[in-house]
C-alpha cells in the first residue's frame, strides 16, 4: 500500500468528526473534478440498489439505423411521395430524430464508442444540412427536432478525445469545425428554446485544448483541414443568377462562421514563437471577404503595424460600414472612416445619446 494512503480504519477515523453536510460537499468535490471513470463509479453506488443500470444502447446498431434515417432524409423520403417512409412516419419525424440522437450521444459511453462517434456525426452533419434543405415539413427543423448542435458535438469531441486520443483528437476534429461551425446558430430563426442553448463550437473546442502544445498541434492541423477546405471549392466561378460567383460567397461565409475561432488563435499566438501560424491562416486560399481582411487588420495592429490595420480596417468598413466591431477597431487606431460608416456612426451615437436621456 502506497505510504500516502490511508487504510479503513485511518479513513474512517479521519471522517468521524464531519457531518452529513460536509461528508456530502466531499463527495462532490470528488465526482466534480475526476475523470469520467471515477464519475461512472460514484453514480452507480449512488444509485437505489433495486434500480437496475440503464443498459445501453448497442452503438453499432444505433449506427444503422441512423444512416438509414439520414440517407431517407437526404433521399426526400420524408417528404413525400416515397414508399419507404410510411406516410404516418413522415409526420413523426421529429420524434425519430430525438430517439435517435439520445441513443448515439448515450452509446459514446459504452466501451467501443467509434460506430455511436460515427453516428452522432452524422446527425449533427444532418442538423446542419437541415437549416438550408428542406429534409421534412418543418418551418425550423432543428428546433423542431430540440436538437442543440453545440452540445452534440461537444460529447463527441469529448468522447473522442477521452478514448482515440489526442492524435485522433486533432486529426478528426478540425474538418469537422470548418464543415460545421455556425456564426448565426444552426436554426433557421435564430431564437426560440434551442438557439438559447447553442454556443459557437470553438466554445467547447478551446475548454479541451488544455496545454500549449494541444493549442499549437491542433492549430497546425486545422490550417492542413482548411486548406483541404479551399482544395475542394469549386476551381471556376459557377454563376447561378447573373454573376453570383458560389466559390466566393462559400469562403466569405467560412471566414464569418469561423471568426471568433480566428480571434481565439489570434489571442493565443500574437507574439508568440507560434506567431508564423498566423501569416499562414490569413493566407488561405479557403478564406475570403471583410472577416479575413479584419483578421489580418487585428493582426497587424498587434505588430505594432497600426497605419497598416488602419488601412486594411477602412477596406472593411467600405464593404460593411455598419458592422459595430471594424467601427470600434476604426475608432481604435485612429482611421479615417469612409463617408457611409461615418454616417451609420454618427446616427447611432445621437441614438445612444437619446436614449439615455429618456
Amino acid at each position: 500500500m502506497p505510504a500516502n494512503r490511508m487504510n479503513r480504519d485511518e479513513f474512517y477515523a479521519a471522517i468521524a468528526p464531519h457531518d452529513d453536510a460536509r461528508l456530502r460537499k466531499i463527495l462532490w468535490t470528488v465526482y466534480w473534478r475526476g475523470n469520467a471513470q471515477l464519475r461512472e463509479r460514484i453514480e452507480d453506488e449512488l444509485r437505489p440498489q433495486d434500480q437496475p443500470k440503464v443498459k445501453l444502447p448497442d452503438p453499432a446498431g444505433v449506427l444503422a439505423e441512423v444512416t438509414t434515417f439520414v440517407e431517407l432524409a437526404k433521399d426526400g423520403a420524408y417528404m413525400a411521395g416515397d414508399r419507404r417512409v410510411h406516410h404516418t412516419e413522415r409526420s413523426k419525424w421529429r420524434y425519430t430524430f430525438r430517439r435517435l440522437a439520445a441513443d448515439a450521444l448515450a452509446a459514446l459511453t459504452a466501451s467501443d464508442p467509434v460506430p455511436a462517434q460515427q453516428a452522432v456525426a452524422k446527425i449533427v452533419d444532418l442538423a446542419c444540412g437541415m437549416k438550408s434543405y428542406d429534409y421534412f415539413h418543418s418551418d425550423d427543423p432543428v428546433e423542431a427536432a430540440k436538437f442543440v448542435v453545440s452540445e452534440a458535438v461537444a460529447a463527441l469531441w469529448e468522447s473522442v478525445l477521452r478514448h482515440g486520443g489526442f492524435a485522433a483528437f486533432a486529426g478528426r476534429a478540425p474538418e469537422q469545425l470548418i464543415r460545421w461551425e455556425a456564426d448565426y446558430g444552426w436554426t433557421r430563426r435564430g431564437y426560440g428554446q434551442v438557439a438559447e442553448k447553442e454556443t459557437l463550437l470553438a466554445v467547447p473546442l478551446a475548454r479541451l485544448l488544455t496545454t500549449p502544445d494541444m493549442w499549437r498541434t491542433f492549430a497546425e492541423s486545422y490550417l492542413e483541414a482548411l486548406e483541404v477546405a479551399g482544395r475542394a471549392d469549386p476551381k471556376r466561378p459557377r454563376t447561378v443568377y447573373g454573376t453570383f460567383d458560389e466559390t466566393s460567397y462559400r469562403r466569405k461565409e467560412r471566414a464569418d462562421d469561423l471568426a471568433a475561432w480566428h480571434a481565439m488563435l489570434l489571442d493565443r499566438f500574437a507574439g508568440t514563437p507560434e506567431d508564423e501560424l498566423l501569416d499562414r491562416l490569413v493566407a488561405s486560399p479557403a478564406l475570403a471577404g471583410p472577416e479575413l481582411i479584419f483578421l489580418r487588420a487585428r493582426i497587424a495592429e498587434r505588430r505594432g503595424a497600426v497605419s497598416q490595420a488602419a488601412t486594411l480596417v477602412v477596406k472593411c468598413l467600405k464593404e460593411m460600414p455598419g458592422r459595430q466591431a471594424y467601427l470600434d477597431f476604426a475608432v481604435e487606431v485612429g482611421a479615417e472612416l469612409p463617408s457611409r460608416a461615418r454616417e451609420i456612426a454618427a446616427e447611432r451615437a445621437l441614438t445612444a445619446k437619446y436614449a439615455g436621456t429618456t
